[in-house]
């Protein structure tokens, strides 16, 4: 995978989830502009994986301090997480900011549900790259779970609509 190298001061070092490119030692592998990439220290070791951007000031946000892949896995787990932890404080779930980027580990990503709909917004590259990817999770956490218990119930209308351009 290819990757960048961090130079000893990085903020990434200290806990900060970005890179920017000031902070970059050398970059390895030819990554291209919006691709995940591996995230090094000065010692060649791991400190996680990220979004790349070479045309930004901050060429690099991490989404996970391990190996990982975008996959829809990965997506529907990470949209599943942020709406339990609004369950958890009460949060309207149906009206609510499902997931707002970094704060849940998606950099660039934001999801607003508003009654039966939701609205994406995608603000990285790499995001913007995988909006397939993200809708498709969304369906499966919120849309499908409601077909199944919608067709257990014998309920009219099935699953919440999730459409748009």
């Amino acid at each position: 995978m290819a990757g960048i190298v961090v130079k000893p001061r990085a903020r990434i070092l200290h806990g900060h989830d970005w890179v920017f490119s000031s902070e970059v030692l050398k970059v390895f592998g030819n990554p291209a502009d919006g691709d995940v990439i591996s995230l090094k220290d000065g010692k060649d070791r791991l400190i996680g994986s990220a979004i790349y951007n070479s045309k930004s000031q901050i060429v690099a946000r991490r989404f996970s301090r391990r190996r990982q892949d975008l996959d829809i896995d990965f997506f529907r787990r990470r949209i599943a997480q942020a709406s339990e932890y609004r369950d958890r404080r009460s949060v309207d779930p149906n009206l609510r900011r499902v997931v707002w980027s970094e704060s849940d580990g998606l950099p660039g990503v934001i999801i607003d549900r508003y009654g039966d709909h939701f609205v994406l917004q995608t603000l990285t590259l790499a995001m913007d790259m995988r909006k397939d990817l993200i809708v498709e999770a969304i369906e499966d956490v919120f849309c499908r779970a409601s077909a199944s218990l919608a067709g257990i119930e014998r309920l009219a209308g099935g699953a919440p609509a999730l459409q748009g351009i």
